[in-house]
Order: structure tokens, then sequence, then C-alpha cells
């Protein structure tokens, strides 16, 4: 999955940008300039979808984008957590079934499926290989 999600980038009557994902509704943000407000909704970006994973609601698709649309990707470390969690619920296993897949205890598997703790990346690339997953990493030009 690719949590690159549409934006609308519209100018603010009081001046900026404001930046709204069709998407996902709850990610709202601002910015002074085109590069402000990109940056400011990748951070609601991510703190909207964390919400949704937290309140055990399923990710929006994102959907495709529309030529007056900017797409904006997450951080990549949220991404990799919303990856984990998003493998996990596929998965069907327990936390209990993933701990002994590491080879950990239950807690350190709970901590890698708070979408809010921060996990080592080694740790994310053995829980989703855990789960037959893999990280595949992709370079594109900034929004």
């Amino acid at each position: 999955m690719q949590y690159i999600y549409n934006a609308n980038l519209e100018p603010d009557p009081d001046g900026g940008f404001l930046v709204t994902f069709p998407d996902v509704p709850s990610a709202i943000s601002h910015g002074e300039d085109r590069a402000d407000a990109i940056a400011s909704g990748r951070e609601a970006l991510g703190l909207a979808l964390r919400g949704l994973i937290n309140d055990e609601q399923a990710l929006p698709q994102p959907a495709a984008r529309g030529a007056h649309m900017a797409g904006i990707a997450v951080d990549p470390g949220t991404a990799l957590k919303l990856a984990v969690i998003e493998a996990f619920l596929a998965s069907g296993i327990s936390k209990s079934e993933l701990a002994r897949r590491l080879g950990k205890n239950e807690t350190e598997a709970r901590r890698i499926l708070d979408p809010d703790h921060p996990t080592k990346l080694s740790q994310i690339e053995a829980a989703l290989a855990a789960m037959g997953r893999e990280i595949v990493v992709s370079i594109r030009d900034a929004a």
C-alpha cells in the first residue's frame, strides 16, 4: 500500500493555503505558502490516519488524483507503522501469535502494533516478514 492521498490546496482568504483531503475528512491543515501547506498537510494526514487505526477503523483507499489535486504522502515512519498494523489486521493472527513468530514477548508485539509508539525499522521489517510482507522503497519527486 502506498500511503499517498489526494489533497486540495486552496488559497485561504485570510492568507496562505488551506489543505483538505477528500478521502480523509478529519485531515485539515493550513500553511503560509505551498511548501508549508504540504508539510502541514503531511503531518495532519499522518495524525488522522493514526487516529483511524487507533479507533479500529479501516483506512480509506486513496482515490484517483484529480488535475487540481496534489498527492501528499505520510511520513515514512507513519507509513511503516500503518503498513504493519494493516498487515496484522489482515492476517487474522493474535498478538500472541505475532509475538511467537517474532520470538518476543506479547508486550513487545503490542508496542510494534501501537501507532503512536516509536518502533525501529528492523522490528517493523521483522513483523512484516512474519506476516508474509516486505518493505519496498520508492522515491518520487516532491509534491
